[in-house]
């Protein structure tokens, strides 16, 4: 007995997907694009995810977006247009959410204060929260207990970055994301000279910056500043601080704006222009906000949004592909590939190593199941820039109703204890108090995952290949690398994720090249990007537990895989739609 749904992918691009940043290997793009030349990648791939350092950004390896301009450091016109020759397709991010304290829009916003045109553009936390809270005694709403307890965070604390406005006021804006504030010490130079205090001698002017840079590098408020005799010049001084103020964050935007909603347009036509077909819309669930909500998925304002975000997109011919994590049990991928987008698998990754590390296709057969039944049209991975997703393989339970997860808790607890003991790290949610409240992702490299067994790799990339959806494929994985413990030990407050990040030279590439790991995904990734069998139908064979068995049938065009996720054996088969037929047997 076997089972046959028809997959269908017919509105997205064809073949398999690369990734990388624009300098994840060699120095620039124009690095990758020479790699991409030879003869080893011929027919590997027919798209690039190229992640946001090829714009102009200043933090967060990209994600936080100054412009949506090329980054000449990184990449230039030349760079795209080879591209174009090799027949490879563009996908790109859109950051939805927040743009950089470095874009122009918030700068305008601190230098012209209430005066600036983009004044409405970021959300002023006060101004919407006034109603719903009680002002502290630091200058900011704290929302009603019945309010706060809803708020999805993803850091500690209140999500708010203090702005210090021209008029000498203080003003919290809504940053879910990172911040930090950097004070420059001040110097004897700067009291006597910048602020023209004539009364003040040199050696006054020294104790009075020693004083004052003890409190910047001790971090404590300004309002601690005691300067005795000379009391009557500590606004003029706090002032000269206050100008010096430099920001690093990632600042929400206001989809109440028209302005937000015209730099949206003018984004996606400058993503089509610089050759996009995919978009990637990034942290798009956090962008409704409204009071008494979670600040996560609102409906039905998220759909509302999503659905403006398609009329302009399908305007410039573009694909849009929202991005969200959330428990398998909350059903919001079903919500959104109802609504007809393509959605990211992120429950592959953490199924298919379940599999190999326990002998089963149980789970991912499951999978399979409900993404054929329900033509849910997905892109999948092993790796990517972020870590591997656990948090949304569970189950939810929800108005005392429950849905179980693909996994159940313990096994989604034995699946992190076993890529922490292989040297993962862990990245945590929070919740209003501070407290933790759930990991959310386990940073690792898929090799390292999987215990640094190239069999298991192998056979990851064959499973990959043979599921349905887009494939992508992290530039690291392809080249089998291990966890970088030294980039992330000195990555600073994100650095968990520099442990899959890591910079291959050239040489490293030619090292690679000469490892069948390496030299059997490229044939299994060439397979898929280039066989007419994977534009059919999908079989999935009756088998033992311990067995995958899958066939993709395009009229005579057949592609099987027959694995054993126990041994890490597996075979592919190969005949028809004017291909070689072959069998070639992986141990």
């Amino acid at each position: 007995m076997e089972t046959e749904v028809v997959s269908t992918i017919k509105d997205l691009p064809k073949g398999v997907v690369f990734n990388a940043y624009p300098d994840s290997i060699g120095r620039n793009l124009a690095d990758i694009v020479s790699m991409l030349k030879r003869p080893e990648f011929e027919d590997v791939f027919s798209l690039f995810y190229i992640l946001p350092t090829i714009f102009n950004s200043d933090l967060d390896r990209g994600f936080s977006i100054i412009d949506y301009d090329l980054n000449d450091e990184l990449v230039s016109r030349e760079d795209l247009q080879q591209l174009h020759e090799l027949n490879v397709m563009f996908k790109f991010d859109l950051v939805l959410n927040h743009l950089s304290v470095g874009s122009p829009q918030f700068q305008d916003l601190l230098k012209h204060g209430d005066e600036s045109e983009y004044k409405d553009f970021f959300i002023d936390w006060n101004k919407f929260w006034g109603p719903h809270g009680e002002l502290s005694s630091d200058g900011y709403v704290i929302p009603n207990e019945a309010h706060l307890e809803k708020l999805f965070m993803r850091k500690p604390g209140l999500p708010i970055l203090n702005i210090h406005f021209p008029d000498g006021t203080d003003r919290p804006y809504w940053n879910t994301f990172y911040q930090e504030v950097v004070y420059h010490e001040v110097t004897a130079h700067d009291l006597l000279h910048t602020l023209g205090i004539e009364e003040l001698t040199h050696d006054d002017a020294e104790h009075i910056a020693a004083i004052l840079n003890g409190i910047l590098n001790a971090k404590r408020d300004l309002s601690e500043l005691e300067l005795g005799e000379f009391s009557h010049h500590k606004d003029d001084i706090v002032s000269l601080v206050e100008q010096n103020r430099k920001y690093l964050g990632q600042m929400d935007l206001n989809a109440q704006s028209k302005a937000v909603w015209d730099f949206y347009d003018e984004t996606l036509k400058k993503l089509r222009d610089h050759g996009g077909k995919l978009v990637r819309l990034d942290a798009f669930a956090y962008l409704h906000k409204e009071p008494g909500e979670a600040n996560f998925f609102n409906k039905p304002g998220t759909w509302e949004y999503l659905d403006r975000l398609k009329q302009i997109a399908r305007k410039y011919e573009l694909i849009l592909l929202p991005e969200i994590h959330s428990e398998y049990g909350n059903g919001l991928h079903e919500e959104v590939a109802a609504k007809g987008f393509p959605i990211y698998d992120f429950f592959f990754p953490g199924l298919v190593i379940h599999a190999l590390e326990r002998g089963t296709n149980r789970h991912l057969l499951q999978w399979i199941g409900e993404i054929l039944e329900k033509n849910i049209k997905t892109i999948n991975m092993l790796g990517c820039h972020d870590g591997i997703p656990v948090l949304d393989l569970r189950g939810k339970e929800h108005n005392g109703e429950s849905r179980e997860g693909l996994l159940i808790e313990e096994e989604i607890d034995a699946l992190v204890d076993e890529i922490m003991d292989r040297g993962g790290r862990v990245k945590n949610l929070y919740g209003p108090d501070g407290k933790k409240i759930s990991y959310y992702q386990v940073n690792a490299t898929f090799f390292s995952a999987l215990g640094e067994d190239e069999r298991k790799l192998r056979l990851a990339r064959a499973i990959q290949m043979f599921m349905p959806g887009i494939p992508q494929v992290w530039y690291l994985d392809l080249f089998a690398g291990k966890n970088d413990y030294a980039a992330a030990d000195k990555g600073g407050a994100a650095g968990h994720k520099e442990i899959n990040r890591t910079t291959l030279t050239n040489s490293d590439i030619e090292q690679g090249l000469s490892r069948i790991v390496v030299r059997d995904q490229l044939e299994l990734i060439r397979l898929r990007n280039k066989s007419p069998a994977f534009d059919g139908e999908l079989e999935i064979h009756e088998s033992d537990e311990y067995i995958l068995h899958m066939s993709w049938r395009n009229n005579d065009c057949i592609a099987t895989l027959y694995a054993d996720l126990q041994g890490c054996g597996f075979s592919v088969t190969h005949k028809g739609g004017g291909c070689d037929e072959y069998i070639t047997s992986y141990r």
